[in-house]
């Protein structure tokens, strides 16, 4: 039988402050929604639902084909929330899962033993439930006198002795599907709160069938997010798991505290990770590659045996034993080659560097394809945009650039070029030429005077 999960994501998430449905937001530079359903794919899951509300092309566009959707156009609760996946799921032979999408720490660990949980009491509904130090806002579990599970009292209905309860919901249930919508059908609206509160199907469901709590034994694991506080909790408890799990690897972490590795990101052993560095998206780090300090990379594949130091790489590539840095910025698509060296202040955007080639300070090169053992002069810009268009310019192999030069595309520069300091150059240079394109200097005797003004003795 099959494994099915709902995840509940409907939420505008007013607490947030933000234009984006909450499950949206991100946590270490990646939606938390991402975090729940990557982990869901992990596990023992055949087919997940997503409810969603606010705002709901964005998450359809984060998620894409990955999952079933469903909308719940009135926010009438958690029960209504899962009713809405009715047509989908119902009476479907297996076991659904139901969890929230603002809850990212939630990995797949934590799904394969609550089902395997469930399956091995042969339960008809397991509920998830943690203990809290200060449970306040949560729903807590009340027990019976032989610890049985007996119903859920949200914070708001609780009694003050049943907020003194540590032990709470977490929004996590697992039931046997073919039950679940008959006991959905029967959740009465809470006239308070004109909800339909999924707790409820606790009592509803106890009456007939086989009503378990499931005590998670990582609390932390079930946290909610719910506002900027907690989304700080979420990616330190996160920073901390991501860490630890690459420094087990083989990974050097100097300082993992200043350190952070989203959750996707691929680093190999031998790799050493200075402080005050951010490496996130879907990155890729090679052995023997040295990062940091100060350096942020994103969406960027660094190869072996490279230096990046006090800088940034964005969407880009990093072939073997390069150094970067520092203060070097790379984007959209940049591919430096091997043995490079792009060192201080020098921009490389949209562009691609063969092997050994040199711009080791104050250079853009954008919109360009180079060839191997290229130097760049300190200063030299590939102009790329006329105002209107960008432009390309293409450089041969073994070409030196002298220091304050303009390559004003669109270009070509041949094999074995030599282009004086100070040239701008705006035709194609064939193979083997020297080009110099610069006015010549003219000394005027005496003339400086005229521009220079009489000191204010004030």
């Amino acid at each position: 039988m099959k494994n099915y999960a709902i995840v509940l994501a409907a939420g505008k998430g007013t607490r947030m402050k933000t234009e984006l449905p909450k499950c949206a937001f991100p946590i270490l530079q990646k939606p938390m929604i991402e975090y729940i359903v990557e982990n869901i794919e992990k596990s023992v899951v055949d087919e997940i639902v997503c409810v969603v509300g606010y705002k709901k092309e964005y998450i359809e566009e984060l998620l894409g084909e990955r999952v079933k959707y469903v909308f719940q156009d009135e926010q009438l609760g958690t029960g209504h929330a899962v009713k809405m996946a009715k047509d989908l799921l119902n009476k479907k032979q297996g076991t659904t899962v139901i969890l929230l999408g603002d809850m990212p720490l939630v990995d797949k660990k934590v799904i394969d033993k609550v089902i395997s949980y469930h399956n091995d009491k042969k339960n008809d509904l397991t509920v998830v439930t943690a203990e809290f130090d200060n449970p306040k806002g949560y729903g807590r579990i009340i027990r019976n006198e032989y610890g049985s599970i007996e119903r859920i009292v949200e914070h708001k209905d609780c009694t003050k002795n049943q907020k003194t309860i540590k032990e709470i919901n977490t929004g996590i249930y697992i039931v046997d599907n073919s039950l679940l919508y008959d006991a959905i059908d029967k959740i009465q609206i809470n006239s308070r709160k004109g909800e339909y509160y999924l707790t409820d199907i606790v009592e509803i469901m106890k009456k007939d069938y086989i009503v378990d709590a499931f005590l998670l034994w990582d609390s932390p694991r079930v946290m909610g997010v719910n506002d900027l506080y907690t989304i700080s909790l979420a990616e330190k408890h996160l920073r901390n798991d991501i860490n630890k799990m690459h420094m087990i690897n083989g990974v050097s972490i100097i300082n993992p505290e200043t350190v952070t590795i989203g959750h996707s990101v691929v680093i190999e052993e031998n790799v050493i990770i200075n402080p005050n560095t951010f490496i996130t998206g879907n990155s890729v780090i090679k052995k023997g590659s040295i990062i940091g300090p100060n350096t942020e990379i994103n969406c960027s594949i660094i190869h072996k045996n490279v230096t990046v130091k006090h800088s940034l790489v964005y969407d880009s590539e990093v072939f073997d034993n390069s150094l970067i840095g520092p203060f070097a910025h790379l984007r959209n698509g940049a591919v430096i080659g091997k043995n490079n060296r792009i060192g201080n202040f020098v921009e490389v955007k949209k562009s691609t560097t063969g092997d050994g080639t040199k711009a080791a300070h104050l250079a853009y090169i954008g919109d360009a394809v180079t060839g191997n053992n290229v130097n760049f002069g300190c200063g030299s810009i590939t102009v790329n945009y006329d105002g209107v268009e960008k432009h390309q310019t293409i450089i041969g192999d073994d070409v030196f650039i002298g220091c304050n030069t303009n390559l004003v595309a669109p270009l070509k520069v041949g094999n074995k070029v030599f282009i004086a300091a100070g040239s701008t150059v705006t035709k194609n240079i064939p193979e083997g030429a020297f080009a110099i394109a610069r006015n010549k200097q003219i000394n005027k005797v005496d003339y400086a005077k005229n521009f220079i003004r009489p000191k204010d003795d004030n």
